[in-house]
């Protein structure tokens, strides 16, 4: 495990191409007096294949930060390079479609690409099988459980054919017991299709136990404050020593950019 004290320059794993390079971006809402900074001058780099998650404090432009990556808004300033057109997209929310069924939900992003039926079907069918839903592909989603429900909007993200997964939050309304087991099949599926994540979260452990990195945002503007290499052999679990070490310190470095903000 190791600790690396940032300056303004991009991070990078090394022997690896990125996925995402953001260069000395900013992001400001509003203008003048009402003007509020979000992002300041952030520069990182993902690798491909690379977990990536991020923690900070509540109003740190953790969820700005993906936005921008996804192309849902724009950089005030700076720029954000990547060779993949369109990032798959995944939020606390599940945000199904309540009238379709779980077969219907996963199969929208290819109906939008016109995919052909028969290889619709084919692909919908493993991509229920690697989230385990085929038995309820023909339930709809008040039938399901929260868990489950997170389990289609994952399958629904992996159908848009993406090498960049963006994950706000997806597992922060589950209770522990779903959340591990959901921790466990999204290293299992990253592990299996070798794309690149990158995870937000509020929850340190959860980082540490699926991150190849973690990145510490500051407080508001959020700039990359800290970043740490995860040197712990996977599986991992949450109550692993090695994750419960490296939780508390970036834990520590976190209360300690809360306590310098309500300072200010």
């Amino acid at each position: 495990m190791s600790a690396v004290a940032l300056a303004p320059q991009a991070l990078r794993i090394a022997g690896t191409e990125p996925v995402v390079r953001l260069q000395r971006v900013t992001k400001v809402y509003g203008h003048g007096r009402a003007a509020i900074p979000a992002l300041d001058d952030v520069s990182l780099v993902v690798g491909k294949g690379e977990f990536l998650c991020i923690v900070g404090a509540s109003g740190c432009g953790k969820s700005t930060l993906l936005s921008l990556i996804a192309g849902l808004d724009r950089a005030t300033a700076g720029r954000i390079e990547s060779p993949v057109a369109r990032p798959a997209m995944m939020f606390q929310e599940p945000a199904l479609l309540p009238w379709l069924t779980v077969r219907r939900n996963v199969e929208l992003p290819l109906r939008l690409r016109r995919v052909e039926p028969t290889e619709r079907s084919v692909r919908v069918n493993r991509l229920l099988n690697m989230v385990g839903l085929i038995d309820f592909a023909d339930s709809r989603p008040h039938q399901l459980s929260g868990g489950m429900r997170q389990r289609v909007a994952l399958a629904r993200a992996l159908a848009q054919d993406s090498e960049l997964l963006l994950m706000d939050e997806p597992f922060g309304a589950l209770d522990a017991i779903t959340r591990d087991a959901l921790h466990e099949d999204v290293t299992r599926i990253w592990e299996e299709t070798g794309r690149s994540i990158v995870f937000v979260t509020h929850n340190v452990r959860e980082a540490v136990r699926l991150g190849d990195r973690v990145v510490l945002m500051t407080s508001r503007p959020g700039r990359v404050g800290r970043l740490w290499d995860v040197d712990i052999a996977r599986p991992r679990s949450l109550d692993a020593v090695e994750v419960a070490a490296l939780a508390t310190e970036i834990t520590a470095r976190l209360r300690l950019e809360v306590g310098s903000d309500t300072t200010q």
